[in-house]
């Protein structure tokens, strides 16, 4: 997937969540997704390179960054909980929308139920 599609396929797919917010608390180069007030996803260009960056699980964040060398630890953020994805031959359409569902149903799972049940279809 290029550079350009890449981060108008996450834009797409992030904004078609239930409940996705669009914002820019950091400025205009950085585009926030976020559901009840979290954010789930970014995406910006740093040093030349768009990226998309969003939560994911601890143990497949560690096992994508294995998998696809277009995945890398979350560009400045915990590189732990975060994972950054770069344009590259491996990144797919389906893979990104799975990537993005993820980090979104992260945060949801953090909410109260009372939420959670509100947010999901």
């Amino acid at each position: 997937m290029e550079s350009k599609t890449l981060q108008e396929s996450a834009h797409r797919y992030a904004l078609s969540l239930p409940f996705t917010e669009h914002c820019w608390p950091f400025g205009p180069e950085h585009d926030v997704f976020k559901v009840c007030g979290k954010i789930f996803m970014m995406t910006t260009t740093a040093h030349g390179r768009p990226m998309v960056t969003m939560k994911s699980e601890p143990q497949t964040a560690l096992l994508n960054q294995q998998i696809y060398p277009s995945i890398e630890p979350g560009y400045h953020m915990n590189k732990k909980h975060w994972i950054s994805v770069y344009a590259g031959d491996e990144i797919d359409l389906p893979l990104l929308e799975s990537l993005i569902q993820h980090s979104w149903d992260r945060v949801v799972d953090t909410l109260p139920r009372k939420d959670q049940k509100r947010l999901r279809p």
